[in-house]
């Protein structure tokens, strides 16, 4: 674990869903919907569509084990494409960002609270998610904090996804900050991961999929979600 103090870092970088929003509450319930959307009812088609995208339907949530998780939009489409023979995937993919522009959305703690406690230190604040841009900002218009934020990157914004570290360097940059006093805080291994080959700090929380094992060799340090960064930062 590496303790810090506000006075070593001067940004953070969330990842949006499993961070941000609560990852089974927003989006397991959501791809459940999706399912049945797609499937129009068919049974058949149902559990062919669970089983690609390694949703458990009985559970009602994903498996940590699915492609799902972290990926973008169209990773996300050519994977649902496996269930749907004959489907064009540049439809697919553009009816996953209209669903997920429209999602319900669960945060994993109070956001304005936080952000606003966050910029009272002077902090710069992104989101960095495999999301589509216009998809992420949606969210977080939704969810009443899209101007709390200097920076949101999506997948398709120009400087590349996860877990290759140039939409972080992108995003320091962009907002004049040196990598190695920023923080990339995400619930996967694909944020982690990125953070580091960025040479940032990196924050796991347990909001997504992912569990401690699987996270903490990639962090600094595992929280159970967002809401205890300033005690971390303060430590």
């Amino acid at each position: 674990m590496v303790n810090m103090n506000v006075t070593m870092v001067d940004a953070l970088i969330f990842d949006k869903d499993g961070t941000l929003f609560d990852y089974h509450a927003t989006w397991s319930v959501a791809l459940g919907d999706l399912i049945e959307d797609l499937s129009g009812g068919d049974a058949a088609l149902t559990i062919r569509l669970a089983d690609v995208m390694d949703f458990d339907l009985a559970a009602g949530q994903f498996r940590p084990t699915s492609p799902i998780i972290a990926c973008t939009n169209r990773e996300a489409a050519e994977v649902i494409a496996q269930a749907l023979p004959g489907r064009d995937i540049d439809a697919l993919e553009d009816h996953l960002e209209d669903f997920a522009a429209g999602a319900p959305l669960a945060p994993a703690v109070p956001l304005k609270p936080l952000l606003g406690d966050l910029r009272d230190l002077q902090l710069k604040l992104g989101v960095m998610t495999n999301d589509s841009d216009r998809g992420a900002r949606a969210n977080l218009r939704h969810a009443g904090v899209h101007d709390m934020f200097d920076m949101i990157v999506g997948f398709d914004s120009g400087y590349g996804a996860k877990p290759f570290p140039d939409p972080l360097l992108a995003m320091a940059s962009h907002m004049g900050v040196a990598p190695g006093r920023s923080v990339m805080v995400g619930d996967s291994t694909h944020d982690l991961v990125a953070g580091r080959a960025a040479g940032m700090h990196t924050v796991a929380v347990l909001t997504g999929v992912a569990d401690t094992a699987e996270l903490a060799p990639h962090a600094d340090i595992v929280l159970r979600d967002i809401g205890e960064i300033p005690a971390w930062l303060a430590a």
